[in-house]
């Protein structure tokens, strides 16, 4: 909807100005929403700033079946789509993202392994960028993997929790997918050995 000046309008705006007039307020609606952060936003667009662009999907533009569960990581939103073998159970969760094009996969793999209090030692070329980095972190609150790690079929790569919070809904890892610890030990279970992953 657009005003006499030509100002697009959200639904949020439009019904909280009528709800204004009706109300008997004597500032115009319209000054009541400039530079107002409750103007809908086009979805399409690339999410640039630490939030995620949340929606719910169906799993039939992405896979052929949910044989075994599926998750769908949408890189550009920052989150993760979890789906039942049965269809009865939709996940939403969001999530960190690589940090560049670089150190993002994207593609089909699979769950090959799954490990609660995993073990962390950066990659070689981690390493190489990072030398000052220990060359092995045991379980607990220093492991960048948080509490639980789904292991998948490309070597490196784990959909995983994180002990630092600040980094979900951000280009923060070195290639894998974070989880906040309470959504990856939720997914963990839901999650089995042979899920299918689709990264886009």
């Amino acid at each position: 909807m657009k005003d006499k000046a030509g100002l697009t309008l959200g639904r949020r705006a439009f019904l909280g100005g009528a709800a204004a007039v009706a109300g008997g307020a004597v500032t115009p609606a319209i000054a009541q929403f400039d530079n107002s952060t409750a103007v809908e936003r086009d979805l399409t667009e690339v999410v640039k700033r630490n939030i995620s662009s949340f929606r719910t999907l169906d799993w039939r533009p992405y896979f052929s079946n949910t044989k075994n569960g599926v998750l769908l990581v949408d890189i550009s939103s920052r989150c993760l789509h979890y789906w039942s073998e049965d269809q009865t159970d939709y996940r939403l969760y969001p999530t960190s993202v690589p940090l560049s094009e670089d150190l993002t996969r994207r593609g089909r793999t699979s769950v090959i392994r799954k490990v609660e209090g995993p073990s962390w030692a950066p990659t070689p070329a981690m390493r190489k960028r990072n030398p000052e980095w220990p060359a092995f972190v045991g379980p607990g609150p220093d492991n960048p993997l948080g509490t639980h790690a789904l292991y998948l079929g490309w070597k490196y790569y784990r959909i995983h929790g994180t002990h630092d919070t600040r980094k979900i809904g951000r280009q923060s890892s070195n290639g894998c997918i974070g989880l906040y610890n309470e959504h990856i030990a939720e997914l963990f279970a839901l999650t089995k050995n042979g899920a299918q992953v689709l990264l886009i």
